[in-house]
């Protein structure tokens, strides 16, 4: 089976992108070579082969990619790798009579749900944590499946940073939504907790995620600062006009981008290189129903201008490269491409974009 090997989230030339137009054979190697001029961040790859890009996912093909900087280490934050720094994939699978992933048997056309959760591909996970600052690194690695991800005492935590990089500043929340593809780094500080046993992180249902264990290690004092990045939305970018329109539609294998599937032999958009242009991106109901769709574009980071007119929440005022776009919600994006190429834009429900709800930018 062909496949590809794509950096989601990486700000790379549209050669080494490894979309669907660059595929890999069984049997062939390939010496992929890029530099890395953004700031950290956490990022991932997976395979994004034209039309098979779901059950590649789905059967485990995915992993983490960490971006570090002389900022980051500088910070002070939690950065024990499996201590007090965590990475955490999510991502929901069926598992057949003889405990197999068979993709063709549960395949469904509007995304393929779970009824079994796997964490970094562990089944029934549990995490045993100091009572002190840990910092966790989020991933939504599922094919469809939404978490809005929350404690189960109704304790706060803090976000530090967006799918790619810091935020300016941190930002205290109860919970935090993340669709298919997106990624936040939340810091829980487990020595202020209101409990000592039963403690998770729980789905939006109270259904439990992870749960928490903590151990005898004595706690380790630090402080999250007040300042992480400086990440600007300029004033130039909030009034420049708006230059290309999406509009997304549909549900199961009827979905579509601007009322047109994925053809690799069409361009549907040109930009040039480091311009900073202005995307609107709509999400059209339709009379069979309502649903979210989470928005990918290759190769760059871009910067959210607005959801329906208004600022957005301040832990969306960072980098990212996905956004979910609610039912008739129309979002305002700032986007500069570093690099030249062609590059994919696409809903990140796997079974959507597999089924045509993509398009193509050549950056010039």
């Amino acid at each position: 089976m062909e496949t590809t090997f794509h950096w989601h989230g990486l700000e790379v030339a549209g050669d080494v992108d490894g979309g669907p137009h660059d595929p890999l054979k069984p049997g062939e190697e390939k010496v992929i070579e890029f530099k890395v001029t953004q700031g950290a961040s956490t990022l991932w790859f997976h395979p994004h082969p034209e039309g098979e890009t779901a059950e590649q996912v789905y059967k485990g093909l995915a992993g983490l990619i960490y971006i570090e900087d002389d900022n980051s280490k500088s910070l002070g934050l939690p950065d024990e790798y499996g201590i007090n720094d965590i990475p955490l994939v999510f991502q929901d699978r069926i598992f057949d009579d003889q405990d197999q992933l068979n993709y063709n048997a549960v395949k469904n056309e509007d995304g393929t749900i779970g009824d079994t959760l796997l964490i970094n591909g562990t089944l029934n996970p549990k995490l045993t944590v100091n009572k002190e600052k840990v910092r966790l690194r989020l991933l939504n690695g599922s094919n469809a499946r939404n978490f809005t991800f929350k404690l189960n005492t109704g304790d706060a935590f803090v976000q530090i940073a967006t799918d790619g990089g810091f935020l300016n500043e941190p930002v205290h929340l109860t919970e935090v939504t993340l669709t298919p593809s997106e990624r936040a780094e939340i810091i829980i500080d487990f020595s202020k907790l209101h409990t000592e046993s039963d403690f998770a992180l729980v789905n939006e249902d109270e259904s439990v995620l992870l749960p928490f264990e903590f151990s005898k290690q004595n706690e380790t004092i630090s402080e999250i600062p007040d300042k992480m990045n400086q990440f600007v939305l300029t004033e130039e970018e909030k009034v420049l006009p708006v230059t290309k329109r999406i509009e997304l539609f549909g549900m199961m294998d009827m979905v579509t981008i601007n009322g047109r599937k994925f053809d690799p032999n069409r361009i549907d958009f040109t930009q040039q290189q480091g311009v900073t242009e202005v995307w609107e991106i709509y999400n059209k109901p339709d009379m069979m129903g309502e649903m979210i769709h989470p928005f990918h574009i290759h190769g760059t980071q871009f910067k959210i201008l607005s959801r329906n007119g208004e600022a957005p929440p301040e832990n969306e005022r960072g980098w990212k490269d996905s956004i979910s776009v609610n039912p008739d919600e129309t979002v305002k994006i700032a986007i500069q491409f570093k690099y030249k190429g062609v590059y994919m834009y696409h809903c990140h429900i796997l079974e959507h974009e597999d089924n045509g709800m993509m398009g193509q930018i050549k950056v010039e």
